[in-house]
């Protein structure tokens, strides 16, 4: 039996047949992780290293559409451990683990040019002095540039990154033009690129993208547009897939 803490909950991700401990105190994982799970092209076997891992929801998605060894690393400690609970209730212990961990340091538990999938939820927010963060320290961490940046996630991920290895981020657009030029900064080739938007009448407000270590600068591909709401609010069919497993 794994042991609750206050005010904490398990969830459900149906898609995927996992349970997931969380509390709205800290962090509860948003469409985002959902997408940035289904993004990447998913190495049957090797390693795979999720980077600003929270409560672990990207590993536990991806855990059961592969045989690869994942490692999460997370900085915060209460979601660390949360991550941690989440693999024993899981029964994952010999496919994942977590390290609680700046990702600065990431290499202290895992080898340098090793990995085959980077993945990383980071915080989507410069950390300006005029920029209003969440009261919250767990949340204004998660959203905001205070303890890592875009330039040390790439950075990280490269050192990681066996050459020919892929990193998948989910961020927003108006990053766009930042993340192209710094994944290209630490040999990483920006290979393809997916905007999703809240409506087809909306702007995109979420950016998938996937680079490939030491990668050939051409082949550049713009990925159809990905709508997670249709025009009366619901899930579109392709969401609602990602999340529940099946067609409407």
């Amino acid at each position: 039996m794994v042991e609750l803490y206050p005010n904490e909950r398990i969830d459900q991700l149906y898609a995927n047949d996992r349970k997931i401990i969380q509390s709205d105190e800290v962090f509860s994982f948003s469409l985002d992780a959902v997408l940035l799970a289904n993004f990447p092209r998913i190495p049957k076997r090797g390693k795979i290293v999720d980077l600003c891992a929270g409560n672990g929801a990207v590993g536990l998605f991806l855990s059961q559409r592969t045989s690869a060894e994942i490692i999460q690393i997370e900085l915060q400690e209460r979601l660390a451990d949360m991550a941690k609970r989440s693999i024993l209730l899981n029964e994952l212990e010999q496919q994942m683990t977590v390290h609680t961990l700046d990702l600065k340091d990431s290499l202290t538990a895992v080898q340098h040019d090793s990995v085959d999938l980077v993945v990383c939820n980071p915080p989507y927010f410069v950390d300006a002095p005029d920029h209003k963060k969440n009261p919250n320290p767990h949340l204004a961490i998660a959203r905001h540039e205070i303890t890592t940046t875009l330039d040390q996630v790439i950075k990280s991920s490269s050192q990681l990154l066996k050459t020919t290895g892929r990193l998948a981020l989910v961020h927003r657009p108006e990053r766009f033009l930042a993340i192209l030029e710094t994944m290209t900064k630490y040999n990483i080739i920006p290979k393809r690129v997916q905007f999703v938007y809240p409506k087809a009448d909306k702007d995109a407000n979420i950016l998938l993208i996937e680079g490939i270590k030491g990668g050939k600068k051409e082949g550049f591909i713009v990925s159809p547009p990905l709508f997670t709401h249709d025009q009366n609010g619901a899930y579109s069919t392709e969401m609602h897939t990602m999340l529940y497993g099946e067609d409407r």
